[in-house]
């Protein structure tokens, strides 16, 4: 299946104590880049979360943002450290008796240091996670829905060009024998006209029309062009790692359609050489959204 790099997906849960909340978008990019946004709760499943992205996705600028919420069920939740919260007062009373403030303690003064007395922090339990992690895999699929509707797009748009290609890689090869002789035949009379006694060179003539076919013939390039095209339909239908396998065969299609321009002595088969290469370069744009 093809799928572009771009998608984006939004799952919601409510998890024991927890409303959570995922969002998956990712973007082009030439190899897998991963940025994560987590809650505390999950900094230490931050290893086991960037694995089970990379199973779903494997090329492709890819942002996750994890949000966990606590509900009516964990308002309660804070740990209230009484140790600490001594601690704490006794702390703000040596600042006041230090500095020489004389201002009363207040309760304002000592939630601004309730850090040191309250832990929100609680670890999850192995099955909170287990359902995190399937509201994640929910994001994540629908990211590569999404994904997967612009790629049947990029695909179908992909067979259209490629036929294009195909096309004009069969009338260069119907060409390419009449282009030699047509060159040929226009240098021997260009020849009858210099030469008085014409008939006596025809032996060299003939040579010459050999050495023309050879140094002007195209046809390896049309026969490696045919095996790519091939390729990249193969690709298209049934590949993996589509992207990358699809640049390296339309970087090959581009030299061949190279060489049959450079090697071509008919305005013909040129035309239709730089065809074939302005769509390969429109097909190059489309692989860069391909993951």
């Amino acid at each position: 299946m093809i799928r572009s790099m771009t998608g984006y997906g939004k799952s919601r849960k409510t998890v024991s104590k927890y409303e959570v909340e995922v969002e998956a978008k990712s973007l082009n990019n030439r190899y897998s880049d991963l940025s994560l946004r987590l809650p505390k709760e999950l900094y230490s499943r931050e290893f086991e979360l960037r694995n089970l992205v990379k199973k779903e996705v494997t090329r492709g600028k890819v942002y996750l943002t994890i949000s966990l919420k606590l509900n009516d069920s964990g308002a309660d939740i804070s740990a209230f450290n009484e140790a600490g919260l001594e601690t704490t007062l006794n702390l703000l009373k040596r600042i006041k008796s230090i500095s020489g403030v004389k201002d009363e303690i207040t309760i304002e003064h000592l939630l601004s240091l309730q850090h040191f007395f309250m832990d929100d922090m609680v670890e999850l339990t192995d099955e909170e996670y287990s359902e995190i992690e399937s509201v994640v895999l929910d994001a994540l699929k629908k990211m590569n829905e999404m994904r997967a509707v612009e790629g049947k797009e990029l695909k179908n748009d992909m067979l259209e060009r490629l036929l294009f290609i195909e096309e004009n890689v069969n009338e260069i090869e119907k060409l390419l024998t009449s282009s030699v002789h047509e060159y040929f035949d226009k240098l021997k009379e260009r020849a009858k006209e210099l030469v008085a006694d014409f008939s006596k060179y025809d032996d060299r003539l003939s040579v010459e029309l050999a050495l023309l076919s050879e140094k002007y013939d195209t046809s390896e390039e049309i026969v490696r062009l045919k095996s790519h095209i091939k390729q990249f339909r193969d690709i298209l239908n049934n590949g993996k790692e589509i992207g990358k396998k699809i640049n390296f065969i339309v970087q090959e299609m581009n030299r061949e359609a190279n060489t049959i321009n450079s090697k071509s002595i008919s305005t013909d088969i040129s035309y239709k050489a730089l065809a074939i290469k302005e769509e390969l370069e429109k097909i190059r744009e489309q692989i860069q959204n391909i993951e």
